[in-house]
């Protein structure tokens, strides 16, 4: 794995910023993937760039200019004015700058890639380098809401989503491949998994409910790469891992509500929720309830 990967309190290689006290980050790092949340703080003239080991996919969700240009190795400078809602795709190695007297309070999303493909088979995703173009300011509905819900889960202290991030880790690579005109060679069978990993995997969720698990694991128990294992999962069981591990969580907290001497904190400690709050919202996302009223329902 690149070592962009192995860190855990910062991006390393990551987009630089001068004067660098004009902005704000926040940062998640996860299997193969780190992201970062950018806001400007300050109207003034910045420069930035990078040159990095890894793929770099920008998505702006403001970026508007009174003067300046920006550059990716191997394309033309562009001094594009309004490119708010535009993404930018920068293969590792190249380099990537620019420098801008902004017109309003750019917000961006950064998403770097490790080229390595912890979680699919490069065999079937083409992912060096050499084979992907750099694209500067251009359009892909799926790769922008991929973006967001990416971005959604850097401040989401719910560390029991590491399933959910892997399964958009994999859409965004896929997704990335057709915007560079590639297709996978998706050699994957389309049947499901066998009799005795599909239960395995299942004793082993049921055993973890209250643990974040990853993709990766649940993989190396059917002796399957994660993408793979990913597909057959939902072949066999009708539901994709994360969503299927969720719906567990939820059955066993509905168990616990029936039981009064139980609160609603402690059912959701128990089932590995960090806070209350994101609890509540796991539940009535599945449910259409709050814990308290559901548990109120069964009296």
């Amino acid at each position: 794995m690149s070592e962009f990967c192995r860190l855990q309190t910062s991006v390393p290689h990551a987009v630089t910023f001068t004067p660098p006290e004009i902005i704000t980050r926040r940062s998640a790092i996860w299997t193969g993937l780190a992201a970062e949340y950018v806001e400007l703080t300050h109207h003034a003239h910045f420069q930035y760039g990078m040159s990095a080991p890894c793929h770099l996919l920008i998505a702006s969700e403001r970026g508007e200019r009174y003067d300046g240009e920006t550059s990716i190795e191997g394309l033309p400078r562009s001094t594009l004015r309004n490119f708010s809602g535009k993404l930018t795709f920068v293969p590792a190695g190249h380099k990537f700058d620019g420098w801008q007297k902004p017109r309003a309070l750019s917000r961006v999303i950064y998403l770097y890639l490790d080229p390595a493909l912890p979680l699919v088979p490069s065999s079937e995703y083409p992912f060096e380098a050499s084979s992907l173009k750099p694209r500067l300011f251009f359009e892909d509905k799926a790769l922008w809401q991929t973006a967001l819900k990416l971005k959604a889960q850097i401040t989401n202290t719910n560390t029991s989503n590491r399933l959910y991030v892997d399964a958009l880790n994999i859409a965004l690579l896929h997704e990335l491949l057709i915007a560079n005109g590639k297709t996978p060679t998706d050699a994957v069978s389309h049947g499901g998994l066998a009799g005795w990993q599909e239960r395995r995997v299942i004793e082993y969720i049921e055993s973890n409910l209250n643990q974040p698990i990853s993709l990766s694991e649940l993989a190396a128990i059917a002796r399957l790469s994660p993408f793979h294992f990913a597909r057959a999962f939902k072949h066999s069981v009708g539901l994709p891992p994360h969503h299927y591990h969720r719906a567990r969580r939820i059955e066993r907290a509905k168990a616990m509500l029936a039981m009064p001497e139980r609160s609603v904190t402690e059912v959701a400690l128990s089932l590995g929720f960090s806070e209350t709050s994101s609890f509540t919202a796991a539940f009535r996302k599945t449910t259409g309830h709050t814990p308290t009223a559901y548990r109120r329902q069964m009296i």
